[in-house]
């Protein structure tokens, strides 16, 4: 019985968790939004209204939210700062993200690799939620978090690891590690795994030099690294 309550109790927890992400970028499948009811939110960077956009603003704006995340939660406060910028960045990360050649799971282990790497509170927040919904173990999410290697992983997903923690860590890639990646990813894999890895360190770069809140009530995850 204790046992039932505990899991009911972890679900029903995941469960809001992605409903306050999915009320933000709920994706390619919802309605796109009237731009005038989206919030942006920010800190250093202060929200921007739609009504108070420049038009290079509004034309990104209005890209952004009729694209496939249907929101504007995360970095784009910042980047409609420089809109022709950020409208040529949202497209990459919307390719690299619903796109990639590397299956869901493994693009998310990518992501919560580089939000670890950069310590990027939201970005973990997101992605940590995104990983779990897409199949990824609750032991190499906590691994991740912890900034220590997994114990145990699938091939595919050991692949992604070593790539992505050694391109990060190291700023190179060993011929080993190289050739495991693209044996199970090819030529492709290997490029879309820099791409979502370079993406998601420039989304973090944006949202911690914004530090940009997490939701009311939700605790940051992450822990200094040593």
């Amino acid at each position: 019985m204790r046992r039932t309550l505990v899991f009911w109790c972890v679900l029903v927890g995941l469960i809001g968790s992605l409903g306050v992400l999915t009320a933000q970028n709920p994706g390619p499948t919802a309605k796109p939004p009237d731009p005038n009811s989206v919030r942006l939110v920010g800190n250093r960077f202060a929200p921007l209204t739609y009504q108070g956009m420049t038009p290079a603003q509004k034309k990104m704006f209005e890209s952004l939210i009729s694209g496939e995340r249907r929101g504007a939660g995360g970095p784009f406060n910042v980047l409609l700062r420089s809109p022709e910028m950020g409208d040529l960045a949202q497209q990459f990360g919307a390719s690299m993200r619903f796109h990639s050649s590397i299956p869901a799971k493994l693009n998310e282990l990518a992501i919560i690799i580089t939000a670890r790497h950069w310590t990027s509170h939201y970005e973990w927040y997101a992605h940590r939620r995104a990983a779990q919904a897409a199949g990824l173990s609750q032991p190499i999410i906590d691994a991740v978090a912890a900034g220590r290697r997994p114990a145990a992983m699938p091939p595919d997903e050991e692949a992604v690891y070593n790539f992505c923690t050694e391109l990060l860590t190291t700023k190179q890639v060993s011929d080993k590690t190289f050739q495991a990646a693209k044996e199970r990813f090819g030529e492709r894999g290997v490029v879309d795994l820099i791409g979502v890895s370079g993406y998601y360190g420039l989304v973090s770069m944006l949202l911690n030099t914004d530090r940009y809140p997490l939701p009311d009530g939700v605790q940051a995850e992450l822990k200094p690294l040593p």
